[in-house]
């Protein structure tokens, strides 16, 4: 298994619109070889920065499969359009991803 995930901080103000994004976006994630799930997560207001931490966090069948994602169409028609809303943003995402090294 392999967990993607890109972390955002969001302006004070523009988490509604931002959580709108993903809610209106055309996914195609069903349709890749390898996907499992995804889920939004939303964190902590940060008082100091002004910011809330949102994190997209998708579960893949491999590293490999993901890969190929990020590669494909699906990934280029997913992402065409992100930098449309550049003001919700404080900074650019941040990925991280992890191999199970163990799972119950």
């Amino acid at each position: 298994m392999f967990v993607a995930m890109n972390r955002f901080r969001i302006n004070e103000g523009q988490e509604e619109a931002f959580e709108e994004v993903w809610r209106n976006r055309q996914s195609r994630l069903a349709d890749v070889p390898g996907f499992e799930s995804f889920h939004l997560l939303k964190g902590a207001f940060d008082e100091e920065s002004r910011t809330t931490l949102y994190a997209s966090h998708t579960i893949w069948h491999s590293e490999a499969h993901f890969s190929d994602w990020t590669r494909s169409e699906h990934f280029r028609a997913a992402h065409r359009n992100a930098g449309d809303n550049r003001g919700m943003y404080a900074g650019h995402p941040v990925f991280e991803g992890f191999t199970a090294v163990l799972s119950e």
